[in-house]
């Protein structure tokens, strides 16, 4: 059991990385430091907005637009951040009232 919320805990980190490293891309290809025509970065750049937009794409639909600024992955690691306590917290009402016993 204990592993299950370990492979849990560990996917929601690693997403929760993959909306950072997206979101940096991202202001870096808007200020023009990388280019999108380097296919290296293009295909960079596509794998974080394929990871990523599907879990982002809610969350904008409810936040109101702040005139080019988009908060939606801090919202969105704010969420995931509240779901690994919330699992860990399972956690260890699951394991610890067990290991009572």
């Amino acid at each position: 059991m204990h592993a299950l919320f370990w492979l849990i805990d560990s996917a929601l980190s690693l997403f929760v990385w993959a909306l950072i490293i997206g979101a940096i891309v991202s202001l870096l290809i808007a200020f023009n430091v990388l280019d999108t025509r380097n296919r290296a970065v293009w295909a960079i750049a596509d794998f974080f907005h394929r990871l990523t937009e599907p879990a982002l794409r809610p969350i904008r639909r409810f936040i109101p637009n702040l005139g080019g600024i988009d908060i939606s992955p801090v919202v969105l690691i704010l969420l995931l951040q509240a779901a690994r306590i919330l699992l860990a917290e399972i956690q260890y009402g699951l394991l610890g009232s067990s290991i009572v016993r």
